[in-house]
C-alpha cells in the first residue's frame, strides 16, 4: 500500500495562513476537488453539517499543495485555542543550495529569502552568522508565531 504525508497545523486563521505558507514553500492553494466550485460545496456534498464547519469554512481554501507534485499537502486546521509554547519540531527552508555554495552566496541567499518572507508576515528573530563554521541561517516565526528557520 503507498503512504502519502500530510502535514497538519493547528491555527487561528487557515486564509492567512495558507496565502503565508504558500509564498514561502512555493506551493498554490489547493484547489476544490472535482466537480465542486468551492470547498464548502465539497464539504457539504460529503455530508459535513454546516453547524461542524467554521464561519466560512470552505469558502477558500485551508490547504496548500506542491505545484511540482513532489511534497506533502499541508493543511491549515482552524482551533479555537492559540499557539502558548516553543515549538517541539520546525521546518527547514533550504534556500542557500548546500555547503558546495560559498559561503557569500549563500548567505545573500538567505538575506534575499528573510526579506521575502518578512514582506509575507514573517518576523525575523534571529541571525545566525558564524562564517568560522561556514554557517549562514536565520530564525524566523510565520504569521501566528510558529517557528521555522532559513537555512
Amino acid at each position: 500500500m503507498e503512504m502519502t504525508v500530510q502535514l497538519t497545523i493547528d491555527c487561528s486563521d487557515p486564509p492567512r495562513m495558507v496565502t503565508f505558507w504558500a509564498e514561502a514553500l512555493g506551493y498554490v492553494p489547493e484547489p476544490p476537488p472535482a466537480g465542486h466550485a468551492t470547498w464548502r460545496a465539497y464539504w457539504a456534498a460529503t455530508g459535513v453539517p454546516e453547524s461542524e464547519l467554521p464561519a466560512g469554512a470552505g469558502d477558500v481554501p485551508e490547504s496548500i499543495v506542491d505545484p511540482t507534485g513532489r511534497g506533502p499537502r499541508v493543511w491549515f486546521q482552524q482551533v479555537p485555542e492559540p499557539k502558548v509554547g516553543k515549538n517541539r519540531w520546525h521546518l527547514d527552508l533550504k534556500v542557500s543550495g548546500g555547503r558546495d555554495v560559498p559561503l557569500e552566496v549563500r548567505a545573500q541567499r538567505v538575506k534575499a529569502a528573510v526579506e521575502r518572507l518578512v514582506t509575507a508576515g514573517a518576523t525575523l528573530l534571529r541571525i545566525k552568522d558564524e562564517p568560522h563554521m561556514g554557517l549562514y541561517t536565520a530564525a524566523m516565526r510565520d504569521p501566528e508565531g510558529n517557528e521555522f528557520d532559513v537555512v
